[in-house]
């Protein structure tokens, strides 16, 4: 169970370990709203759990920490352009249907956030799950609360694929690799273990 974070410690040990020696003010502002909204709403938690998600985020987010647009596109139109073109090269093998284009209403369900949350049904799934209609705003899954939010109960509850982070992590069981299918089946499932370990050994000091 989860002591208070020794932030010191922890930012330093991220910025060695993680980020090369360096942090950004985003990273550091993205890495605070993630412990911040853990150590007031589950204090008690696991710090494994959150650990993580902090590696989730790390992975998703390509180091920034911030919510992110899929490609890192500055502007829906330009990621969609990025996807549009790569669909076109056949470098998309897996994606059948380009789910980035913009709906009869303009709206584009194009990755966001810190877990890059794509395809209209889970946008409406996480919708559900959050109660903050993104729906009708896709796009606030780039805001730093909300897409803190997604990144919670997406993985606790497991509202993304069915596993949740209890699935990994419990008082009988810890399973790093593993924890992967919360998200994305096995994709970089060892790299993301490698992150995760590193967060918890800045979380877990105390």
């Amino acid at each position: 169970m989860m002591m208070s974070i020794n932030r010191r410690f922890f930012f330093d040990n991220a910025r060695e370990r993680l980020f090369h020696g360096r942090l950004r003010a985003g990273q550091v502002e993205g890495m605070a709203a993630i412990l911040d909204r853990f150590e007031e709403t589950m204090p008690e938690g696991d710090d494994r759990w959150l650990a993580y998600m902090l590696a989730t985020a790390f992975h998703e987010t390509a180091e920034t920490m911030q919510p992110v647009r899929e490609t890192l596109a500055a502007s829906d139109a330009r990621a969609i352009a990025i996807l549009d073109d790569a669909f076109a090269r056949g470098r998309l093998k897996s994606v059948k249907t380009p789910y980035w284009r913009p709906d009869k209403d303009g709206r584009s369900w194009l990755g966001r956030g810190f877990v890059q949350l794509t395809h209209r049904r889970n946008y409406e799934a996480m919708s559900r799950a959050t109660g903050i209609d993104l729906v009708a705003a896709p796009e606030r899954a780039m805001e730093m609360a909300v897409a803190v939010t997604i990144l919670f109960r997406g993985m606790i509850d497991g509202s993304f694929t069915g596993r949740r982070l209890a699935d990994a992590f419990s008082p009988a069981k810890e399973d790093w690799t593993g924890a992967r299918r919360i998200i994305n089946g096995t994709d970089r499932a060892a790299l993301i273990a490698g992150y995760g370990r590193i967060f918890y050994a800045g979380i877990s000091y105390a």
